[in-house]
């Protein structure tokens, strides 16, 4: 075995390491992820309604405005890839 052979193999082994299945990121569901979507809408819709009763300070209400702001879009954007792939998925030959 020369010396090209071993880096390969070596670099074969640190890349196949570190392309191998996580079980931590498995752990991370749709139903959760559904789930602090909707608490974060929550969470804002309640900072809104106290700000407009005047329990809530105005720094508080732009804070959870944009975290709600922030999951919106960031559901969009995952709803989007997802039927683009589905598009995809269509659009090859059988």
């Amino acid at each position: 075995m020369d010396i090209k052979t071993s880096f390969a193999t070596q670099g074969y082994t640190q890349a196949r390491a570190a392309a191998a299945a996580r079980p931590e990121a498995a752990q991370l569901s749709i139903g959760k992820v559904a789930t602090s979507f909707a608490e974060t809408l929550r969470a804002g819709e309640e900072t809104a309604k106290s700000a407009m009763l005047g329990g809530a300070d105005p720094h508080a209400l732009v804070q959870a405005l944009a975290q709600t702001e922030l999951a919106v879009e960031t559901a969009v954007t995952l709803r989007n890839k997802v039927v683009e792939a589905y598009q995809e998925i269509l659009r090859m030959p059988v």
